[in-house]
């Protein structure tokens, strides 16, 4: 996903390809078949291993089987089957949504897009998804798609127009672009973090939740400080999804007790 959710200005879309229903089976079951890739002249050794990784990857051959348009979208699915994120009638805001794996899921898992239905699993209230990224990214049939700067000072009062007020998640699967060194990265990540939880500050509604990707270590204290001030309980997971090499892990802040300027 996008290192930074927003662009140039504030327009909405929809349409674009489909998805899966939000995953419909355990990743990894089955006969597993491996793939050998051979190094091709003027391939970097590094880019036939990124290659051999992809091609062999469960994540990646089961999103390409359910329609995802990333491995990503597992994560979030195992995240919310541990943490009750998501469910029919919720909005929903992804922050650096592109290419759109995590707003296919919310899409699915909060009916949006859909007509208000009756009980049973493809019953339930209509949702409501909002998409934000700084680059230009395919539509998300279901989701209102926004280019759109999501640091800029309007942007909590545009997103709260969209959703007709203030929303129940803020999603932020963000990562800058690396360069190397581990603590530069680590605060380009923290500082995404920090920029993510100000916007979900702005517009979460009381009880709302916050998921955010960050690195391992966790939360930088003074961030984490103010998460557990306003939510309820504030966790940090790995979903089974996350590579096992990789050092991302995420913050789960959930019961959302308002806005600073609430308390008075």
């Amino acid at each position: 996903m996008s290192g930074r959710a927003g662009g140039r200005g504030g327009r909405g879309r929809g349409g674009g390809s489909g998805a899966g229903d939000g995953g419909d089976r355990p990743v990894g079951s089955g006969r597993k078949l491996h793939t050998r890739v051979k190094t091709a002249r003027g391939r970097k050794t590094s880019s036939t291993r990124w290659l051999q990784r992809q091609l062999n990857d469960p994540y990646v051959l089961e999103a390409r089987r359910q329609g995802f348009r990333s491995r990503a979208a597992f994560k979030l699915i195992e995240l919310d089957d541990r943490f009750g994120l998501l469910r029919p009638g919720l909005r929903v805001v992804d922050l650096g949504a592109a290419p759109g794996g995590w707003t296919q899921v919310a899409v699915a898992r909060t009916r949006a897009g859909q007509p208000p239905g009756g009980g049973g699993n493809k019953g339930g209230p209509t949702g409501l998804v909002v998409g934000l990224d700084i680059l230009d990214w395919e539509d998300v049939p279901g989701a209102v798609c926004l280019t759109l700067d999501f640091m800029d000072p309007a942007a909590p009062d545009l997103l709260r127009h969209h959703c007709g007020g203030p929303v129940d998640l803020v999603l932020s699967d963000m990562a800058a672009p690396t360069t190397g060194h581990p603590q530069t990265d680590h605060l380009r990540v923290m500082a995404l973090a920090e920029a993510a939880w100000e916007f979900a500050e702005a517009v979460l509604s009381p009880g709302g939740a916050f998921v955010c990707k960050v690195f391992q270590g966790g939360t930088e204290g003074t961030l984490l400080a103010q998460m557990k001030q306003r939510c309820a309980t504030v966790k940090h997971a790995k979903p089974p999804a996350s590579r096992k090499d990789s050092s991302e892990i995420y913050v789960i802040a959930q019961g959302f007790k308002g806005r600073p300027q609430d308390d008075g």
